[in-house]
């Protein structure tokens, strides 16, 4: 038996998106693309209607289902990031082209899945057994969109 793959439920933009997200992290690929051999409530014979790809090594299937289904918070990926420089990376490519920054480190990119950007840092500050470093650190976390791995330190080391 295989393992469960996510399936994330596109309106015609499932290559799109796969190609996009492949692009952001490594060891990632487009897989098959698997056209519909009739037509579909969301659209014609031939149409793309699945697409394969890898994330991470992660495997998942976007779909082209229609407009009936929208994504929302409930879903996310979460990205355990190195350093500042790759949560600054992740968070301008996924804000481009009409993704909405949101709180806490999350963003909605521009087909609307919502993501984590999360600097490694981020779990270590507000897991520290100091806990007056670690409850600085989350309110400082609280009040920022895009995480600032400074702006946490400077908050956790404040007396």
């Amino acid at each position: 038996m295989r393992k469960p793959i996510p399936c994330l439920w596109f309106d015609g933009q499932a290559e799109e998106a796969a190609e996009f997200y492949t692009s952001l992290l490594p060891d990632s690929r487009v897989g098959k693309a698997w056209r519909s051999p009739a037509e579909t409530p969301s659209g014609p014979a031939g149409m793309v209607l699945t697409v394969d790809f890898t994330l991470n090594g992660q495997e998942f299937q976007g779909l082209n289902g229609g407009p009936d289904f929208k994504f929302n918070e409930a879903v996310s990926f979460s990205i355990e990031c190195e350093d500042q420089a790759e949560v600054d990376r992740l968070w301008d490519a996924l804000a481009a082209d009409g993704g909405e920054p949101g709180p806490c480190g999350w963003i909605k990119d521009r087909f609307g899945l919502s993501w984590q950007i999360v600097p490694r840092a981020l779990n270590e500050l507000v897991s520290d057994p100091d806990p007056d470093r670690a409850r600085r650190a989350m309110e400082a976390m609280l009040r920022m969109g895009k995480i600032d791995v400074a702006e946490l330190q400077r908050a956790a080391d404040a007396a």
